[in-house]
């Protein structure tokens, strides 16, 4: 339900902008700004529902005998994963651990499949640009693993 809120308050944020261009684009100067106001507090509104969003489902993953290297990122968004792949990787180096788990799935409940997978190629890349490895578990294509 909050990611759908997002969703409508994402719509109502790009309407705003575009109005606020075309009244730009007329010469409505003072009626652009107040556009573009409404299209900045509906960014805020959606940011503020997409964060909530990400609490409740990285709280809410049951640990299933989770090791504390271990992370489940399923339904969160790529910029999400992004900050809890580096809160994670940091919390491992200070445990003093060899490896950090990233358990992304492997697109299956991804819109058109696993070919429009996103969460995982993003990861991949996010982590490539860090002086770490990162590979594919060689048992389990949904987990990438870390070393630190």
């Amino acid at each position: 339900a909050l990611r759908e809120q997002a969703i409508e308050e994402g719509d109502r944020m790009a309407q705003s902008f575009a109005q606020s261009q075309e009244a730009r684009r007329r010469g409505f100067r003072a009626e652009a700004r107040r556009l573009a106001a409404v299209g900045k507090e509906h960014q805020r509104a959606m940011e503020a529902l997409n964060e909530t969003a990400s609490e409740m489902i990285f709280q809410g993953m049951p640990p299933l005998d989770r090791e504390p290297n271990e992370v489940d990122l399923h339904g969160l968004f790529v910029k999400e994963a992004e900050v809890r792949v580096k809160a994670a990787i940091l919390a491992g180096e200070q445990r003093g651990d060899p490896l950090v788990r990233f358990i992304v799935g492997q697109g299956l409940h991804t819109t058109g499949g696993v070919l429009n997978a996103r969460l995982k190629p993003a990861l991949i890349d996010y982590v490539g640009r860090m002086p770490r490895t990162v590979e594919q578990d060689p048992r389990n294509a949904g987990v990438l693993v870390v070393s630190l």
